[in-house]
Order: structure tokens, then sequence, then C-alpha cells
């Protein structure tokens, strides 16, 4: 059994919430430029945002544009991102989007969800990343994290990352969309955990529909 969706009033109060504890909340990554941060997004797959950091903080004092990863090449990458999980995917698809926004962007990140789409490593939620943290896009990327909390909640129906994405988009108030991706991304990284959630220190634990069932 689902639990039900919360009704738009209950959303409402949920990030209501979110925002009265975190007010601008940030991307945990670290970055100084769309292309750095773009980068450190196609690292994070399948990786801790800690793990990404590490590795890039020393990457990006030798190579923070992607003229400069692109003349490491892949040997020359992989030192740098060795610690990060799937490094040798990764190096190929750094250096193949370094390749492609030198060729086809004249050097600069897109600012088209299908433009960033075409670059190697970059899927959907990946672009959703960029387009919000750097331009504060309305977009909801949906990572593991939303897609196990979102329909916990009763935020969101869905059982993919598309059909979730839909669902928020649908639901979540406009005003609170710029933020509304990282509150949800913190409170499964941190409160709503898939092991042990701490539903006592939970900021929304009288709300939640998984209470209810």
């Amino acid at each position: 059994m689902n639990p039900k969706l919360l009704s738009k009033a209950q959303i409402n109060e949920v990030f209501m919430r979110f925002k009265a504890q975190n007010p601008a909340p940030k991307s945990e990554l670290e970055w100084s430029s769309p292309f750095t941060l773009l980068v450190a997004v196609v690292l994070s797959a399948q990786a801790t945002d800690k793990s990404v950091n590490l590795a890039t903080r020393e990457l990006y004092k030798i190579a923070d544009t992607p003229q400069k990863i692109l003349a490491l090449g892949e040997e020359g990458l992989i030192p740098y991102i060795k610690s990060i999980g799937l490094y040798k995917s990764k190096a190929r698809h750094v250096i193949g989007l370094c390749e492609k926004l030198i060729s086809d962007f004249a050097g600069q990140v897109p600012r088209s969800r299908e433009e960033l789409m075409s670059l190697p490593g970059v899927g959907r939620k990946t672009a959703n990343v960029v387009l919000n943290v750097v331009w504060g896009e309305h977009t909801m990327p949906v990572d593991t994290h939303l897609l196990r909390i979102a329909p916990k909640i009763g935020l969101a129906q869905g059982d993919t990352p598309e059909k979730v994405e839909k669902s928020l988009l649908e639901r979540v108030p406009d005003e609170f969309m710029e933020h509304a991706h990282h509150w949800l991304i913190l409170h499964g990284r941190y409160v709503c955990t898939a092991r042990n959630p701490k539903c006592g220190i939970c900021i929304i634990s009288d709300i939640c529909q998984h209470n209810e069932m």
C-alpha cells in the first residue's frame, strides 16, 4: 500500500517548515563556475559529494576549464578522480564533454536542458541540477533520495525519476521551487535516511503520510 498524497495545504506547510529551518540551502558540491559544477555533478553519480569535493579541490587547482582538463587527457585526469567510484568511465565522460563544449558551445556551458543532455555523461538529473543551481531555474532533479522519500512523505507519485519529477513539478508551489530539491535532498540525506530514519527529530513527522499508514 502506497501512502496517499498530501493536500495542497499540507505540501505548503512542509515547505514552509523547510524554509524556516534553512532559508537558502546550497548544493554540497564545491564549485566556482558553471563548468566546475557540471563536472562535479557528473563525477557525483553513485558517489558522495564529500568524495567528489576531495577530488575536485586538487583537480581544480590545476584544471578548471574545458581546455585545461582536455590538456590533461584521460590519463592525466584519472589520478585526480581515482578515489571516486566508476572513475574510468567518468574520466571518459569528462574528457568527452570538454571536447563537445569546445567544439559546439565555444567552451561555455549551455543553458538549455536539451543542449546539456547532448554532452557525454550528462543525463536529465545532471542537466536539471546545473540549471537550478547555476541559474535558479525551477527544475526538479530527482536523485535516489527524492525518488525514495517524495512518495513516502506523500509529496509525489511515481516509481521512476521521470514520474516523480513530473509529480513534484505539478504539486510543489512555485514560490518554493528554487530550493525545493535541495531541501528534499538534505532531508533524505540526514533525516529521512534509508536505514533508521530519524523520525524523532523530523520537522514534518506529523504531516508525513508514511506515519499515517
